[in-house]
Formats: C-alpha cells, sequence, structure tokens
C-alpha cells in the first residue's frame, strides 16, 4: 500500500470508521421506514449490541465472530420481546414506546456496576478493521436490493404506502411488523459491536435520544425510497462535522433542521427513485 495511502488512513480512521458503522445504523432505519413505521429504537439496539460484544471480549474473551453473533442475538431478542406489545401502535405511538425502551436501557447501564455505571467500558480491543465493517455493510446492501426487487419488497412498499389496503391484499402486517423490527436490530446492534471495537470505550450517553434523532437524520435525508438513500445521507451527514468542525457543538442542531427541512421540502430525499422489480407476480 503506498505511503500516502497508509497516512490517510491512518489520519482519518476514525471517520472513516464511523461512516461504515452508521451506514448499518442508516440502515436499519431503513427497514422499519420502509414499512410505514417509525421506530426510534436503533441507538437502543445499538446499545445492546456494543455492551454485550464488550462484555463478550473483556469478562470472557469469546472469539470476535462468536461476539459478533452475539450482538446481534441479543438486540433481536429484544426486539422480538418488546415487538410482540407494539405490534398495534404506529406512528408516533411506536416512536414513543421505543424512545421509552432506549431511556429504560441507558438508566440500567448507568446503573449496573456490570456495565461499569456511568463511567462506560474501556480497554476494549480494536478487533474491527476496514474489510469487516465495510464488508458487512455492502452484504447488506446487496441483501436489501435483491429483498427490494422481490415480493417481500412489494409488500413492505404497499404498507408504507397504505398499510390498510395492504391487509386486505393478504399481506401478514404482523409479521411484516415483527421481520422488521429484528432484522434493524439485528443490524443496529452489529454496528454497536463494530462501534465498541473500533473506539475502544463506550458508555451509556452513547446510545440515548440524541443518537436516535441523527440515525433517523440519515434517513429521512438520503430518503428511503431505496437502500442507497440512508448511506448517501449517512456520507454528508457524517462528513459535515468536519467540514464544519468550528460548529462541532451545534451537530444536533443541523440533524434537526435537516429532519424539518426534508419533511417540508424533500419528503422522499436526496434519492427519491426506486429500484425497479422483477417481473414475479405477488
Amino acid at each position: 500500500m503506498p505511503a500516502f495511502l497508509d497516512d490517510f488512513l491512518f489520519s482519518y480512521q476514525s471517520l472513516i470508521y464511523s461512516l461504515g458503522i452508521n451506514g448499518l445504523l442508516a440502515l436499519s432505519m431503513y427497514v422499519v421506514l420502509a414499512i410505514g413505521q417509525l421506530s426510534l429504537g436503533q441507538a437502543a439496539f445499538m446499545g445492546l449490541g456494543a455492551y454485550t460484544s464488550a462484555l463478550l471480549t473483556l469478562k470472557v474473551g469469546a472469539p470476535f465472530p462468536i461476539v459478533l453473533l452475539a450482538a446481534m442475538a441479543v438486540p433481536a431478542l429484544a426486539a422480538l420481546i418488546i415487538g410482540a406489545p407494539t405490534l398495534r401502535l404506529s406512528g408516533v405511538y411506536l416512536a414513543l414506546a421505543t424512545i421509552g425502551l432506549g431511556e429504560v436501557l441507558r438508566i440500567a447501564f448507568v446503573n449496573s456496576e456490570l456495565t461499569g455505571g456511568a463511567l462506560g467500558l474501556s480497554g476494549i480491543p480494536e478487533k474491527a478493521g476496514y474489510t469487516i465493517i465495510f464488508g458487512s455493510l455492502a452484504l447488506a446492501l446487496i441483501a436489501f436490493v435483491l429483498v427490494s426487487r422481490s415480493r417481500i419488497g412489494r409488500a413492505m412498499e404497499a404498507m408504507r404506502e397504505d398499510e390498510v389496503a395492504a391487509g386486505m391484499l393478504g399481506v401478514d402486517l404482523p409479521r411484516y411488523r415483527i421481520s422488521a423490527l429484528v432484522v434493524s436490530a439485528m443490524l443496529a446492534g452489529l454496528a454497536g459491536a463494530f462501534n465498541a471495537h473500533v473506539s475502544s470505550f463506550i458508555s451509556p450517553n452513547d446510545y440515548g435520544f440524541d443518537a436516535a434523532v441523527t440515525i433517523l437524520s440519515f434517513a429521512l435525508l438520503g430518503g428511503i425510497g431505496s437502500p442507497f438513500g440512508p448511506v448517501v445521507g449517512v456520507v454528508i451527514l457524517t462528513l459535515l462535522p468536519e467540514v464544519l468542525r468550528p460548529l462541532h457543538d451545534f451537530r444536533l442542531v443541523f440533524n434537526g433542521l435537516i429532519i424539518v427541512i426534508a419533511v417540508l421540502f424533500m419528503p422522499h430525499g436526496l434519492l427519491p427513485w426506486r429500484i425497479g422489480r422483477t417481473g414475479a407476480r405477488a
């Protein structure tokens, strides 16, 4: 590898890692928005994945592949548990319920000695790298593109456009809702594990309401017509603080403004186009 490329990767290592990790988080939001649901529990699921992976690495010394599987499985189980009582919720009610989940978990992390309390966990080995982070992001994108072109993708779009009509046409609404929530939780948990193993430190405040709003802004800015939209939103919103470094303290203000502007003037995001469908019958 050329020396200048080595220097670039070393200088901007944290930023490049953030692009891949945030890309996974944006896709975790895309999954639920793609069926017309507004869940803000991705930060909580990310926290579960981060703490699960960190504890398995620090306390048990588990192999990294096992750590990653556990980091996806634990949030997925949490999604199944909360999914049952929240299946009938939608819109702002679902958003409030999932925000509540995030706050409950954050307080639990703060008050638990196992998770290091308010000080968090440090000394986590840096086991994640460019290959596994961006490889996972690429695989997730490919999977979502294939799903978008399938019967499942058509059912998801029907739910997003008109859930009542989709149900009348035979779409199994509860199954799609819980499936989307579980997949969203798995992706967010994986992102949390990667984050823990590149930053070497995690704390409860990393997974609060601020993080949930940031993840939502990724998807709204890029658009949810295709899985590429949220990733475009990630690139812009992750690089923007570097460009506007003197205004870094106002990052959440910019994210809030972006959400307002996207809702008012760009309801379909920067990439409003949708992936073409195959000719298979539903």
